[in-house]
């Protein structure tokens, strides 16, 4: 009574007492909420939160109110008042009932409980968080009766208990091979979500002790009765199902269904025989055994030896509800005890009780009365009657109680185990948690010396992002300087324009100073000697006039004897003395002004010659001034000059040297190139060392040839630098033999353009520099790009007619050797291998073998399509004529004929690694879808120029089709093979903690990322690949110069 009680309080908004109408309420409403009330009364006692099993008559009334309203509304809405979502017990008894009611429930069961599948899909949501106890269990279940409901739903001809005769079931799939195919994948996903039940609920006891005879173990273990059952019919439909498919389907077509139905048939077998061993299910049911091994679908004889599990579950005597237990209605009533037949038998035998032979019965004595005695003897018997009655209801006290004090032991015995239970696990987790704990510390460790090493490692970031600024920095400084030095060297240029113009300016002043000084100096001489010309001649005349005086004196002397005589001639003398005397004084007076003239001339000349002597001084010293400018503008002309060549020779060195580093970054691998471009940057960069080379030597014989000098090292730079980059871009193309020489070869050249440039950078090694070995390694790349370019481009139109018979005469032959590889890879798997792996190497091999005779019958249609279009289109012209005048045609041709030989060649490559073992089924497929490709775009290369109505065409067309269904064949075996092959592990994460599931989860998280990222890059990588490829095909067969003959 006090449990009953108790569960009454722990569900709350239980039904309502129905209030009894008056004496004029209607029978059917009456009778309505008798029902309603009676169905509210035994859903609530058969879901509440005691972790005991649901009793079968409560049970069992639910189902008989779903027969009686034909639905069931009324079970819904005492449910929808249960508080489900918080008490997990509670919500699991609720899907013991819910699936009761499915099975044996009205059919309308199932359609009403849809309407709450968006409830029930949340509720398993959020108990899904748990990861241990009831939560985990009922989002199993709820998944399992939502799994249920759509099926029935979807499958309207399966009743809800599944039991149906072998007619039906064939009716079920309407005798279509795809409607039992799609049954049987649906029967497969409710067997697995019975299975995952099955595994939970046995993953959460503890099966070293008995918890099957516990209360609580058995509130588990009784769904699975359900379950039980409903997994014997659908393992009995799956094989009938498949054995039918069989008959209909080949056996490649079905390898899944046959996997899927032996990993379900271990579990089932498994979980059936660690049932039957259980104490709990002896006495409730008995559980059929399945076969030591699963049923040969591959025979069909094999159907006739299975047999049909069937339950048998006993009379309900054997159920524990028959069990001798208190129950709790009866003890509700106490206030009348009742006497039990054992007690009355016993007082008869002892008093008797015939009213004749009874001595104390005086009341057949007639016309006797009562006296004191008689009163006292029937209120004594009343007394023992009474003391009987008091001491049964003792007795029934005491065997309630007892039963309940066992109960309760039963209880506690089974929280006990749980306890011990809980106690081993917490053990467990307390072992692991020190596990964990000492790997925390370890990681702990290791993520402090890796803190170190990354503060280290930082550190040396931060000094290289220092040094790296500084550089960056200094390589600022740098440009800015070789900027400088260029603005200087066109001022320095421009004022030496300007000081050699000056200077012819000051020698055209000093040759004309000195013309104007010669022709001074030349006309003072010349005056001066006019002048002492002119002394001299008045010294000759004062010197004659003298001596004249001197005759006239003495002439006098001897005269003035006959001065009588001579007087006259005296008089005529003194006369011709005084015009003398004043011819010489007029002379002397001439003679003076003329020396004061010359003193005035030579003080004139003096002065000029001094001004003259002062001037050209300080011309000499303005000339000698502007000479030392000059020198040292020369002088500094030349260090600019040289420091600019310097510094586009370190630019070049730079360029050259991250042309170098680029080639090595991963991240350049992506990077292409055609052979072509290679070439042209090749070619150019021989032209620039031409040009270098004679800039070099025009710089040596004159050195103002420098921005020549400079240009041509950076242009060197740049175009050797690029040569490096698409030398290995090119390589990324080319086979790996041809692609390692390239970048040999690429890497050389860059070494011996580094050492030139540092060899250009010596002022004492600049005219003795040798570039041949550059030129070498620079006509080598030139060289092996010119290997590398497409042979089509190079072919001339002559050439293509005997090019499209080469080349379909070596397709053919590959196609034969390829067929031949095959043959002879199966002999050999026939002789090593054995087995499953034997069977799937011969399937793939004779699926291979088969696509190459199709690609051999499409070759040859091929070859007679081509024959009756160049007959048919050539006219009076030769074949070979015809293919010239049709090339892009014929390229087309030859470029298909190419992809179908290398695609067989490579599938057969592929099948031989697969083979033995060391090759992926993955690049099969990949082959395989490439022929196909490939042969298509033969067959639309051969039918462009055919006639529609063609027989020809129309046996290449279904040549064609032929290859088509073979690949697909090879694809189907090779799936069919790897299945089979690869084990499959099954993911069990029973035994795993919260922790670890934790852990493993996020490490799945980490490896989807990584995976997805790399399947982006992957892909990307492929649309680069098919962008090149096509750009490549592009160019290989003339696709730009048939746009530019177009436009």
């Amino acid at each position: 009574m006090d449990r009953v009680k108790s569960s009454m309080q722990q569900v709350p908004n239980a039904i309502p007492k129905v209030i009894r109408r008056t004496g004029g309420a209607n029978s059917l409403e009456l009778e309505k909420e008798n029902f309603e009330r009676g169905q509210a009364v035994s859903i609530n006692k058969a879901i509440n939160t005691q972790e005991v099993a649901v009793k079968e008559k409560h049970a069992r009334t639910c189902i008989l109110g779903t027969h009686h309203e034909k639905g069931a509304h009324t079970f819904w809405a005492a449910v929808n008042r249960l508080p489900l979502s918080s008490n997990a017990v509670l919500c699991w008894k609720f899907c013991h009932v819910f699936h009761k009611l499915l099975r044996d429930g009205h059919p309308n069961v199932i359609k009403d409980s849809m309407r709450n599948k968006a409830d029930l899909t949340d509720m398993s949501r959020m108990w899904g968080h748990l990861s241990e106890g009831y939560g985990k269990l009922c989002s199993i279940y709820l998944k399992l009766l939502i799994t249920k409901m759509e099926f029935h739903i979807k499958n309207p001809r399966f009743p809800g208990n599944l039991q149906m005769s072998n007619r039906q079931l064939d009716e079920a799939g309407e005798n279509d091979v795809n409607n039992f195919f799609q049954l049987t994948v649906e029967m497969f996903d409710y067997l697995e979500c019975e299975l995952n039940l099955f595994l939970g609920v046995f993953s959460s006891l503890d099966m070293s002790r008995s918890v099957s005879v516990t209360a609580a173990g058995q509130c588990r273990l009784a769904p699975l009765i359900q379950v039980i059952l409903d997994c014997s019919h659908l393992y009995d439909y799956t094989v009938k199902l498949l054995f039918k498919l069989h008959s209909c389907l080949p056996a490649d077509t079905l390898q899944g269904h046959r996997d899927r139905f032996q990993e379900q048939f271990k579990k089932l077998k498994s979980l059936f025989y660690r049932s039957s061993n259980l104490q709990y299910f002896k006495r409730l049911i008995q559980i059929p055994q399945l076969p030591e091994n699963p049923p040969n679908f591959l025979r069909a004889s094999a159907l006739s030896e299975h047999i049909s599990p069937v339950v048998v579950i006993p009379a309900e005597s054997s159920s524990p509800e028959s069990e001798h237990m208190v129950e709790t209605e009866d003890l509700v009533d106490t206030d009348i005890p009742v006497l039990p037949a054992a007690v009355e038998t016993k007082f008869d035998d002892l008093f008797g009780t015939s009213a004749a032979t009874d001595p104390f019965n005086f009341n057949s004595q007639n016309g006797m009365r009562k006296d004191d005695k008689d009163r006292l003897i029937e209120q004594l018997t009343r007394e023992i009657q009474a003391l009987k009655e008091e001491l049964e209801s003792f007795r029934l006290e005491s065997g309630r109680l007892c039963q309940a004090l066992r109960g309760r032991v039963s209880e506690l015995e089974a929280e006990l185990a749980e306890q011990s239970h809980l106690r081993m696990q917490a053990v467990g987790e307390s072992e692991f948690l020190k596990a964990e704990l000492d790997d925390l510390r370890r990681v702990k460790e290791d993520t402090e010396k890796e803190q170190r090493s990354l503060t280290e490692i930082e550190r040396k970031a931060q000094a290289n992002e220092q040094r790296y600024t500084k550089l960056k920095e200094k390589y600022t400084e740098l440009v800015q300087s070789h900027a400088d030095l260029l603005r200087k060297n066109a001022e320095v240029t421009r004022q030496m324009t300007v000081a050699r113009a000056a200077q012819d300016e000051v020698e055209a002043v000093r040759k004309e100073m000195q013309e104007k000084v010669k022709a001074a100096q030349e006309a003072a001489d010349r005056q001066e000697k006019e002048q002492l010309e002119q002394l001299q001649e008045l010294q000759t005349e004062l010197v004659s006039s003298r001596a004249e005086l001197g005759v006239l004196k003495t002439t006098m002397t001897s005269s003035q004897q006959s001065s009588e005589a001579l007087s006259t001639q005296l008089s005529t003398l003194e006369s011709e003395k005084a015009e003398l005397v004043e011819t010489l004084s007029k002379r002397e007076a001439e003679l003076t002004s003329m020396g004061e003239d010359l003193e005035q001339a030579q003080s004139s000349l003096a002065i000029e010659r001094e001004s003259g002597v002062k001037t050209a001084e300080a011309l000499q010293n303005q000339l000698n001034e502007k000479e030392s400018r000059e020198q040292a503008l020369e002088n500094q002309l030349v260090a600019a000059r040289w420091a600019s060549l310097l510094g586009a020779v370190e630019e070049a060195e730079r360029i050259v040297r991250d042309s170098l580093v680029q080639i090595d970054d991963p991240t350049h691998i992506s990077c292409t190139s055609s052979a072509e471009y290679l070439a042209s940057r090749c070619q150019a960069s021989l032209d620039c060392m031409d040009r270098l080379q004679s800039t070099r030597e025009a710089f040596l014989a004159d050195n103002t040839g420098v921005s020549e000098l400079m240009r041509a090292v950076t242009q060197f730079g740049h175009l050797v630098g690029d040569a490096i980059v698409q030398g290995s871009a090119t390589s990324h193309m080319v086979p790996v033999e041809q692609a390692d020489e390239l970048s040999e070869s690429v890497k050389a050249c860059g070494s011996e353009a580094l050492a030139l440039l540092g060899l250009l950078k010596e002022q004492e090694s600049l005219a003795t520099a040798d570039d041949s070995t550059l030129r070498k390694a620079l006509e080598g790349i030139l060289a092996a790009a010119e290997k590398l370019r497409p042979r089509g481009l190079e072919l001339q139109q002559g050439e293509l007619g005997d090019l499209v018979e080469q080349e379909m005469a070596a397709t053919s032959a590959a196609v034969e050797s390829a067929a031949a590889r095959i043959e002879e890879m199966l002999n050999k798997s026939r002789a090593v291998d054995t087995g499953i792996k034997m069977e799937v190497n011969e399937r793939i091999l004779a699926s291979c073998t088969d696509l190459m005779q199709a690609i051999k019958g499409l070759v040859l249609s091929s070859k007679d399509l081509q024959r009756d279009i160049v007959e048919s289109g050539r006219g009076a012209a030769s074949m070979k004529e015809f293919y010239a005048k049709n090339s892009r045609w014929t390229e087309g041709l030859i470029s298909a004929s190419k992809a179908v030989g290398w695609g067989a060649t490579v599938m057969v490559d592929a099948a031989d690694m697969v083979v033995q073992g060391k090759g992926k089924f993955e690049e099969l497929m990949v082959c395989s879808h490439e022929i196909a490709a490939s042969t298509a775009q033969l067959v639309a290369a051969s039918k462009v120029k055919a006639d529609k109505d063609s027989t020809n065409l129309h046996r290449l067309q279904q040549a064609s089709r032929g290859v088509t269904q073979a690949t697909a064949a090879v694809v189907a075996s090779t799936k069919s093979g790897k299945s089979q092959i690869e084990d499959k592990d099954t993911m069990d994460f029973s035994s795993m903690t919260l922790t670890q599931i934790k852990r493993q989860e996020m490490d799945s998280q980490v490896l989807v990322l990584e995976l997805e990222t790399r399947l982006q890059r992957e892909r990307e990588r492929l649309g680069e690949l098919r962008k090149k490829h096509y750009e490549l095909a592009g160019v290989a067969e003339g696709w730009g110069e048939e746009e530019e003959g177009t436009g």
